[in-house]
């Protein structure tokens, strides 16, 4: 098929997706997947033609949504061109992936703060509104225990707003994860070469993110968990966030050994799953990067 037909499905399928964040639910769906066609588009396009394409898919999305489209779609371009610039330059995928989600990360907070300055709207006076709401009508039906107290209800909205942060690194990680995983897999088979991610069993962190990890757990034991200072707020955030990143390690563990011990492929796969829903186990990753105890299952 030829480069133009090409460019002009791709510029179809963004111009889709940009359209289908005015259904319910599906705007959802439809939000992990925005800068995939973005990003085949700048890397396999001169720049001038890339953005030609992209004004033509704004503008037609404008003119059926609203402004919206145009907000929408520059959120998703800015990412999907620094992925596709660092694609075009050779950039090892792991540091293509931090910049991306840095990148989205930087844009959701300035989205935030642009909205309460210029709309009116906080996400956390909606979600002290939306919760506070919801209880009033739960008590005045009689559906809430009589435990549930109004320091309760507080405590439970000051947790949802110290999620805040976790929540937009995570919803980050995943959008740039996913636009890697399937554009960089439909350009290796057009034949550009992209840098792939490390396979499973080669992952592994730095050794002083132990220590890292160590620092805050002594600072979440001096900070007051119910505090509202940003030390607070960061803590909050960072220690399920180092879990997290113990328990991919831990993943990566599994599927060292199954390497070296040539496992079915099943058994790493049906592990790192049962790691997720019992985190306990995410100290192996800990373990794994403080101490050399891969070396007991290498080859001989």
């Amino acid at each position: 098929m030829k480069t133009g037909v090409r460019s002009m499905l791709w510029s179809a399928a963004a111009l889709l997706l940009l359209l289908a964040i005015a259904v319910p639910l599906m705007n959802v769906l439809v939000s992990a997947l925005m800068m995939v066609p973005v990003v085949i588009l700048y890397t396999t396009l001169p720049v001038r033609s890339f953005a030609l394409h992209m004004a033509v898919v704004y503008a037609i999305g404008t003119v059926l949504l609203g402004p919206v489209a145009l907000i929408v779609g520059l959120f998703f371009l800015i990412p999907s061109v620094i992925m596709g610039h660092l694609y075009r330059k050779g950039v090892p995928a792991r540091t293509t992936l931090t910049a991306v989600v840095l990148t989205l990360l930087g844009l959701s907070l300035l989205q935030l703060m642009l909205a309460d300055l210029w709309f009116d709207f906080s996400l956390i006076r909606e979600i002290r509104t939306t919760i506070t709401d919801l209880v009033d009508n739960l008590n005045s039906d009689g559906l809430m225990p009589s435990t549930w107290t109004a320091e309760v209800t507080e405590s439970y909205i000051r947790s949802l707003i110290h999620a805040i942060p976790m929540a937009l690194i995570v919803v980050s990680f995943l959008y740039t994860v996913i636009a890697h995983g399937i554009a960089g897999r439909i350009l290796r088979a057009s034949g550009i070469a992209v840098a792939k991610l490390q396979a499973p069993h080669q992952w592994m962190l730095p050794r002083i993110f132990v220590l890292y990890y160590l620092i805050v757990l002594l600072a979440d034991m001096a900070v007051p968990s119910d505090g509202t200072s940003f030390m607070a707020v960061a803590l909050h955030n960072l220690q399920p966030l180092m879990q997290m990143a113990f328990t991919i390690q831990a993943m990566g563990f599994f599927f060292y050994v199954a390497h070296e011990r040539r496992w079915n492929k099943a058994i790493p796969v049906l592990l790192s799953v049962i790691v997720v829903f019992f985190p306990p186990l995410s100290w192996i990753g800990l373990f794994d990067v403080a101490f050399p105890i891969r070396r007991a299952f290498k080859k001989s």
